[in-house]
């Protein structure tokens, strides 16, 4: 996995609210994990923030209907994302800490932590229904909120990003993935960047602002 695919998904990162911990103790006991196959070298281990690379099957544990592969979307390709901060599922979130690249995992999901009463119809999920996925991971790398993300953009080296520096960081990302935006774009982005980061007003996105997975020293 490259840098461009880490860095191109920091936009995406900062636009995000600050994520809750990845779960209480509580939760994650509700979250049943049965290890299928575990490799001899199990490193590194995924931790809040990491991209992970993966592919999952979902199940229904009522009657085992499969409702999701992830091999049949995206010509195939396993999934990317960000552990830990609200991109799937939040009992996946759980279940997939600790995980190493090849290690393979069964995890019984409550509604608590799936799609609740409301259920999920597009995904023909219905209300208070308990998921299985059958989980394999294929890589783990640092997520585009890491200590070497920070500092590609800070320039100056001051532990702090400017307006200035993450709207350059933002026109060099955005001609280097070639996509078509409206003239717009880059403000609407930049605004709502400072708006959801910058806590203390100051016109700035310190080292802890920036880093609200709290996984890399800084």
């Amino acid at each position: 996995m490259g840098r461009g695919l880490t860095l191109l998904l920091l936009p995406l990162a900062l636009l995000a609210a600050p994520a809750q911990a990845e779960g209480g103790t509580a939760e994650a006991a509700e979250v049943k994990i049965e290890v299928l196959h575990l490799p001899e070298a199990c490193s590194p281990k995924s931790k809040k923030g990491d991209l992970l690379n993966a592919h999952y099957d979902g199940f229904l544990a009522s009657d085992g209907s499969k409702f999701y592969c992830s091999r049949t979307q995206n010509e195939g390709h396993p999934k990317w994302f960000v552990l830990g901060v609200g991109q799937v599922i939040k009992g996946l979130d759980i279940a997939m800490m600790n995980m190493c690249p090849g290690e393979k995992r069964k995890v019984i999901i409550p509604p608590s932590l799936a799609y609740g009463q409301q259920g999920y119809a597009q995904g023909k999920i219905p209300p208070n229904a308990t998921l299985i996925f059958e989980i394999e991971l294929y890589a783990v790398n640092k997520g585009p909120r890491s200590v070497e993300a920070f500092n590609q953009i800070d320039k100056d080296n001051d532990k702090k990003l400017s307006q200035l520096e993450i709207s350059q960081y933002l026109k060099e990302e955005f001609a280097r993935d070639g996509k078509k935006r409206h003239p717009s774009a880059h403000d609407e982005i930049l605004t709502d960047i400072f708006k959801k980061n910058d806590h203390d007003g100051d016109g700035f996105i310190s080292a802890k602002e920036y880093n609200v997975y709290q996984h890399d020293e800084l």
